[in-house]
């Protein structure tokens, strides 16, 4: 061969060589990014020309595909929109949100788990089509819960939380203002871009999901947590334990006013009243001492026990952590005792604190999805799982005997159930903003024995209402475990 034949040769081969490079670049290497890409038309057209998996409750659809005659051939529709919104999210060009977005993979058919299936229709010339996702909502608890926040009118904002407290199991997720998905998944873009501006603009945030987005004051629900965190250091045992008392209490390094904690009225005796007493009639000056009694460290370990600066919700995206904040002085200790200084929560980690105590101290780790089912309904099943154990089997018992108690005499009664051991806990969180109404709490379980429900209901807003956790929310936790034991 004579020397231009080979130069040419050899060229054309580094040509070759370089396709062969670039397109192993941009298929094995660069696929990933170059899918993701929002401008990526061929990526958007292919999601939406293919039939997505149905997100399922029961065996409802909650969100699933449409056939349309138009270039995409598939709309994604949300039956019943406001119900579920805030845990199904919306699936659209370019973006989603909820168990659409969590679980993308899934119900685009692209999960390894769907392999197998996709494998047979890829062979069988069949159109792709995803997996369905089954959730674990409870239709009944998800719209007691709903119809009950609802009812508070105009302009209210919470949110209503149901756990199966032996499984971890959401039974209900609620959050309200919500909003339609079905206005965010139209082909019609203009029109979407319009309604996505005009939600992400509202100051009431309906595109957030206060049940695991929203973390504020638990207020008195959290002296569920110091009450166990005072039984597991070992000084007080029982129900009928002796601990301190007062109409008020002045917190260490303090004077005047603004160290002084009071009870709101309430009767809380004078120097010592029972553990079951205090939880009655939340006694912030009990709940204040015991919390400096177990100190900033002991605090901070039970409250972390139980969720608390951690993240946990494993198959929904968009978890803040509750928190318990570190380094306290002995004023700050004595607030958060009953939920107030830096202590934050949301609904969600105030369900898994009833839910432990249901479930004889054992945190179970919460999920929303139940099953992965393929095209043709084969399904994996997801397994419970054990998250920590936050307090004693006798700590549980003695904090359900004196939740009981707190809706049999106490100040939880609008959650009592005709012939149901129905234990629970209200909450009126200050804002630590002047002129400003407090938040509303109320969490609860039944019944006493093997509880199969535990509720967290948390009211941020609610014009025209005079905020009081058990008042507001001890009814719609009613309803919701009512919905469950039926």
């Amino acid at each position: 061969m004579n020397k231009p034949i080979r130069n040419v040769s050899i060229f054309c081969l580094l040509l070759f060589l370089a396709l062969m490079l670039n397109a192993t670049y941009l298929q094995v290497f660069a696929a990933n990014d170059l899918n993701e890409r929002p401008e990526n038309a061929r990526v958007l057209n292919a999601a939406y020309s293919s039939e997505r998996g149905a997100i399922l409750v029961g065996r409802t659809p909650i969100a699933e595909s449409e056939p349309v005659d138009d270039k995409y051939n598939y709309l994604r529709t949300y039956p019943s929109p406001f119900l579920y919104a805030p845990v199904t999210g919306y699936f659209t060009n370019g973006s989603a949100t909820g168990i659409e977005a969590a679980q993308n993979q899934v119900l685009s058919g692209d999960d390894p788990r769907l392999f197998i299936g996709s494998l047979i229709d890829l062979l069988s010339n069949k159109p792709p089509k995803g997996g369905n996702v089954q959730l674990t909502l409870d239709p009944a608890a998800q719209k007691a819960a709903f119809d009950g926040l609802s009812a508070l009118g105009d302009g209210v904002q919470g949110s209503v939380v149901a756990l199966e407290p032996n499984t971890g199991k959401i039974l209900a997720m609620v959050s309200l203002p919500t909003f339609d998905p079905n206005k965010l998944a139209t082909h019609d873009f203009a029109a979407r871009d319009a309604t996505y501006a005009r939600l992400n603009d509202d100051p009431s945030q309906p595109l957030l999901n206060r049940a695991i987005q929203t973390r504020l004051f638990p207020g008195s629900t959290f002296k569920l947590v110091t009450a166990a965190a005072a039984l597991e250091s070992g000084k007080y045992q029982g129900a009928d334990a002796r601990v301190p008392g007062g109409s008020s209490f002045q917190l260490p390094q303090t004077s005047g006013e603004s160290g002084l904690v009071t009870n709101e009225g309430r009767p809380c005796g004078t120097s010592e009243i029972t553990l079951r007493m205090a939880m009655e009639q939340s006694c912030n000056t009990t709940f204040a001492q015991l919390a400096i009694e177990v100190g900033a460290e002991g605090m901070l370990s039970q409250a972390e026990k139980f969720g608390f600066n951690s993240d946990y919700l494993e198959d929904l995206n968009g978890q803040v952590r509750s928190v318990f904040p570190e380094e306290l002085n002995p004023p700050q200790v004595g607030q958060t005792g009953f939920g107030q200084f830096d202590v934050q929560a949301t609904p969600l980690q105030m369900a898994m604190v009833a839910a432990a105590i249901a479930n004889d101290g054992v945190v179970m780790r919460p999920y929303l999805v139940d099953e992965v089912q393929s095209a043709d309904y084969d399904a994996q099943t997801t397994d419970p799982e054990e998250l920590s154990r936050a307090i004693s089997s006798e700590t549980a018992r003695t904090l359900r005997e004196v939740m009981v108690s707190t809706v049999d005499d106490g100040t939880a009664s609008a959650a009592a159930i005709p012939n149901v051991s129905v234990g629970g806990k209200t909450g009126t969180a200050q804002r630590g903003v002047a002129n400003k109404p407090p938040y509303g709490w109320f969490v609860s379980f039944a019944p006493q024995d093997d509880a199969k429900v535990a509720v967290a209901v948390m009211i941020q807003e609610a014009p025209g209402h005079e905020i009081a956790g058990g008042a507001l929310g001890g009814p719609i936790a009613k309803a919701v475990m009512e919905a469950i034991l039926k």
